[in-house]
């Protein structure tokens, strides 16, 4: 196990460090290099619009990798996943900018942030299953939190290869060709994680499968998509809530309250650094008491920090950021941790790779996808941005409300039955 869930964290690292350096270039820099024509904001909001991109490919990519988990295996998800990803990523980094090519520039780049959105969308159902069908049942929860983990550091490898760079390059170097090294750096980064994965074993849950589905999303569409909607909701908070202090706070507080790039993306790194240490004792919490109230409490609390959290953005001071920023990502460990067991045990394992990585998928849409991009547009030019507030209240309601019509699923002891 400790074996498989260190595979498997340096995996999931890697695929969400080249997933995210795209939303840390786009926050920074991706604007006027890609949209010079546009007004500053109206840049940014291009920008975060092809972030977007890569969440809608997200769903496409649960879908087509997770017909190849389910028909032939939960190994083979994690190679091909991680190599598109990694392809993708370096592309990016070698892409000309407008100055050079012109429209071809933006058009190459929402392509190559679809494919990367693609990679991401089977990683992430790979990698958990191979922890969640190999843990005893009494610690899923614990041993599925290692992937979760992996997103954290892929964060902290993003922001501080960035970080690194805009310290030790002037304003002009960084938007000349610094920003292009942290996506070069994904070449590596995906070498690194091919190695370590290429000797993995299969799952026994899906070795030991009498009968595999034959077209896994259709089934999932005809008997399971009440279940998956109602999945897809009661995530998107998180993913609401992650890429708001992760990417739109960071635009916010430089380019509205003008503090500088350096220390914002530092106190940021911090905070997630902190806060990343919570997650396999909430994962712990949900084996030992559930994984809905887990789930359930993260919401509320989510709920309960967005007026505090935009005051002390707005405030636009190094120890109000970092307050902020921490107790937002603590407040959405509780659910995050858990994310990873609880949804496989909603679903057959016959169908679990397909269903569980659309539901996740779904949820980056929901909660991923618009957020920067409506946090962006609902922003005043001053004052305390309550819009934004609004928005990220309105996306917990609807995920606790889901969360209300899901089951129980801990201990899990034997498979979720087919018509669940």
């Amino acid at each position: 196990m400790t074996r498989l869930a260190a595979a498997s964290l340096a995996g999931t690292a890697v695929e969400f460090y080249d997933f995210l350096v795209y939303g840390t270039a786009a926050a920074l820099v991706l604007g006027p290099l890609f949209f010079p024509s546009f007004s500053p904001v109206a840049g940014t909001l291009a920008a975060f619009a092809t972030f977007g991109a890569g969440f809608v490919a997200r769903p496409l990519g649960s879908v087509l990798f997770g017909h190849l988990g389910d028909r032939y295996g939960r190994r083979p998800v994690l190679l091909s996943s991680l190599l598109l990803t990694g392809l993708a990523t370096v592309g990016v980094g070698c892409l000309p900018t407008y100055a050079s090519i012109g429209a071809a520039a933006p058009a190459l780049l929402v392509s190559l942030r679809f494919l990367q959105g693609l990679g991401v969308g089977g990683e992430w159902g790979g990698a958990v299953l191979l922890m969640a069908e190999h843990a005893p049942a009494r610690r899923r929860g614990l041993w599925t939190s290692f992937p979760q983990l992996g997103a954290h550091v892929g964060f902290l490898l993003a922001n501080g290869t960035a970080l690194a760079l805009s310290a030790g390059l002037t304003d002009a170097q960084f938007r000349s060709w610094g920003w292009r090294v942290p996506f070069w750096a994904a070449g590596l980064l995906a070498a690194l994680g091919l190695l370590l994965r290429r000797s993995l074993p299969e799952t026994p849950e899906f070795m030991g499968l009498e009968e595999r589905s034959r077209l896994p999303v259709a089934e999932v569409a005809r008997r399971h998509w009440r279940r998956v909607l109602l999945a897809a909701g009661a995530v998107s908070v998180s993913f609401a809530m992650f890429y708001t202090v992760t990417t739109w706070s960071l635009a916010y507080v430089t380019a509205e309250r003008g503090m500088s790039r350096t220390p914002v993306l530092g106190l940021i790194m911090a905070a997630t650094t902190l806060s990343s240490a919570a997650g396999p004792v909430a994962a712990v919490l949900g084996d030992r008491f559930g994984r809905r109230p887990l789930c359930v409490c993260g919401v509320t609390l989510m709920a309960l920090w967005v007026v505090p959290m935009l005051r002390l953005l707005e405030s636009a001071r190094p120890a109000a950021v970092f307050t902020a920023v921490l107790v937002a990502s603590l407040a959405l460990t509780p659910t995050l941790a858990v994310t990873a067991s609880y949804l496989p045990e909603l679903f057959a394992p016959r169908i679990r790779c397909t269903a569980a990585a659309v539901s996740y998928n779904l949820a980056g849409v929901l909660g991923g996808a618009l957020t920067p991009l409506a946090a962006t547009a609902l922003t005043p030019p001053a004052g305390v941005p309550w819009a934004v507030g609004a928005f990220l209240t309105g996306v917990a309601a609807l995920s606790l409300t889901c969360f209300l019509y899901l089951p129980e699923t801990r201990p899990a002891r034997v498979a979720v039955p087919a018509t669940a």
